[in-house]
């Protein structure tokens, strides 16, 4: 039963799906984030449905890319993107660290968030809008599940950057090793999965995923002591990204 409230949680944090309302209690969270990339499942079949839905009725692709771009977001309700703006101001203040950290608390938003969330959205849309084989975009749809088993990894692994924070309290309450082996046997089916629908693209897709994990970590080390929700957040985004541009480039490559 634990391990069913456990999947409740993680739903309910990560995304908008709802979910059975109880008390969140120590037992059940040491193995929520087994079940954080489960969510990226989720969006994944969504992704692919809104792909057939597409093919079936010729939906241009300005549609077509624009609302898959949307399925994320509406899927997690922009949990992810909270981050990812928080961390662009932290990023662009160019402060010291303790300073960035205030940044990062900050429930505003400045223009370097607006502007790199533009930046980002025109990146997406214009990556997916070339995602048109079917398994290159399963290649993308794993793509959301594997960006949430490395970001599980690295609540579990990297250094917090703060004592308190939701982070460092699922980070505490978690059954690390326990999280962090069944995470990585998860992330290593996944990996298979997108390097047997297209080796060449799968296999660059991983790579794409595995250089934004260590970038992420050298980054949040250099510009705040270590990793935070707002830049797990990040974290997630910047992989997604990655390897969709990469998907998308290896297909324009191979035409």
């Amino acid at each position: 039963m634990y391990l069913l409230k456990s999947i409740a949680i993680a739903f309910s944090l990560y995304s908008k799906i709802p979910m059975p309302q109880f008390p969140w209690e120590k037992k059940e969270m040491q193995y929520m984030l087994l079940f954080f990339p489960w969510i990226g499942s989720v969006i994944g079949v969504c992704m692919y449905g809104w792909y057939l839905f597409c093919l079936r009725f010729e939906v241009g692709t300005v549609c077509y890319a624009t609302v898959g771009a949307a399925i994320p977001l509406l899927i997690t309700g922009g949990f992810h993107m909270d981050g990812f703006l928080d961390t662009m101001d932290a990023f662009h203040s160019y402060q010291k660290k303790e300073k960035k950290l205030e940044i990062l608390k900050d429930s505003h938003i400045g223009a370097f968030a607006v502007i790199m969330a533009a930046v980002y959205g025109l990146l997406y849309l214009g990556a997916f809008s070339e995602i048109r084989e079917k398994k290159v975009l399963w290649i993308v749809c794993a793509g959301f599940f594997l960006s949430r088993g490395l970001s599980g990894i690295g609540v579990v692994t990297f250094i917090p950057a703060k004592k308190d924070g939701m982070l460092t309290t699922f980070a505490d309450h978690s059954k690390k090793k326990a999280v962090k082996a069944g995470l990585w046997i998860q992330n290593f089916c996944c990996i298979v999965f997108m390097i047997v629908q297209k080796p060449i693209t799968g296999g660059a897709v991983v790579m794409a995923a595995f250089t934004s994990f260590f970038y992420y970590r050298w980054r949040t080390k250099r510009e705040f002591g270590g990793i935070t929700g707002d830049t797990a957040g990040y974290f997630v985004l910047l992989c997604e990204l990655m390897m969709l541009i990469i998907a998308a480039a290896t297909g324009i490559l191979a035409r």
